[in-house]
């Protein structure tokens, strides 16, 4: 198999929430991913929004790298179907691998796994562990409120703007895709699997 044209890290809920919506998107992330030849990169669940992406992508031909805690195996039901699948002991160990396997990584609704994934991420690129963009999808204004609330902390001294810069926020999945592969320093991609 040929090696991915790029890798996403996608962190999402493994619920599927009240809104069709939120998991029609997680859909079409996924094929976008893998109808370009990318892979992804995620927690390995079949549940929610991650089974949804996941499922998406594999459907399209991309890669799928799927890494779950043994702890998490049932209540996530992981996905057998995963190009690669790693059982691993711990969360620090799954997030290590994520990060390592991933060029980028995306934020779609989710709940207290997918923020502190997310603000992780974020703080260990402001300290310079890594220096790949990170983008969070304000899908139908999910994180409207989070977003004031950090323009509030940046207000109140606690942040500041370069901060702000380490992190893309948009509504349009397939403009932050392109920007997150693009700031990857990829070329933006065409679709590659026909479906």
């Amino acid at each position: 198999m040929n090696a991915p044209a790029f890798s996403i890290c996608v962190y999402c809920g493994s619920r599927p929430g009240v809104d069709e919506r939120f998991a029609h998107t997680a859909a079409e992330v996924g094929h976008w991913i893998g109808a370009r030849g990318g892979q992804l990169v995620y927690g390995g669940g079949r549940s929610g929004l991650m089974g949804v992406v996941a499922d998406a992508t594999l459907a399209a031909g991309g890669r799928v790298v799927g890494v779950i805690p043994r702890t998490l195996v049932e209540r996530e039901h992981a996905h057998r179907g995963c190009t690669e699948l790693h059982v691993v002991e711990t969360m620090h160990e799954r997030k290590r691998i994520m990060a390592e396997r991933a060029d980028a990584f995306l934020a779609l609704p989710g709940g207290i796994g997918t923020f502190e994934e997310f603000f992780e991420t974020w703080t260990w690129r402001q300290l310079g562990y890594h220096n790949k963009p990170l983008g969070l999808l304000n899908q139908h204004g999910y994180y409207e409120a989070m977003l004031r609330f950090i323009d509030h902390c940046v207000a109140s001294g606690f942040m500041d703007g370069s901060q702000m810069q380490l992190m893309n926020a948009d509504d349009d999945w397939q403009r932050l895709l392109e920007t997150l592969v693009e700031s990857a320093g990829f070329p933006l991609p065409t679709q590659v699997h026909a479906i």
